[in-house]
């Protein structure tokens, strides 16, 4: 019970906080709770991709248009920069829910495009709910693993 509480409870809680304020760094924190080790690693990845999953889901029913929370809108908004490519991969995925599904899968394990503004494509694009929180949870899940494992890694090798 003391592991939950005082790791894998708060990994999901940082999880679910970074998704909805991006200041807020979970890989950062991923990383220093890897580096101070312990038994519950894979847990934490999981909750903290379970929290993230959980907290990308309003910007996914903002692309749906099932969600009018005018701040929610605000941040879901695509930044300039990324506006004509994300136009151009709208484009390429409508249509075609394996591209949708890839592109889900690819955002959500590196944020490149910014899993943000791709979770509101997914909505837009009616890919269906439950194919998007399976793919967010099991990549944003690797991410996490990845994360949490690479201190000790690192400190194996040296």
């Amino acid at each position: 019970m003391t592991e939950f509480l005082t790791r894998i409870g708060p990994a999901f809680l940082f999880g679910a906080a970074s998704a909805l304020f991006p200041v807020l760094n979970v890989e950062l924190y991923l990383v220093g709770m890897g580096a101070l080790g312990g038994g519950v690693l894979f847990g934490m990845a999981v909750a903290a991709g379970l929290g993230q999953t959980l907290a990308k889901l309003p910007y996914y029913y903002v692309g749906r248009g099932a969600l009018n929370i005018p701040w929610l809108k605000r941040r879901a908004e695509t930044p300039s920069r990324w506006a004509e490519r994300m136009e151009r991969w709208r484009a390429k995925v409508e249509g075609r829910p394996l591209w949708t599904t890839g592109l889900v899968a690819v955002s959500s394990l590196t944020s490149i495009p910014p899993f943000m503004v791709v979770a509101v494509l997914a909505g837009t694009l009616r890919m269906p709910l439950v194919s998007f929180a399976v793919v967010t949870f099991l990549t944003r899940t690797v991410r996490f693993a990845v994360l949490v494992y690479a201190p000790g890694v690192a400190m194996a090798l040296l």
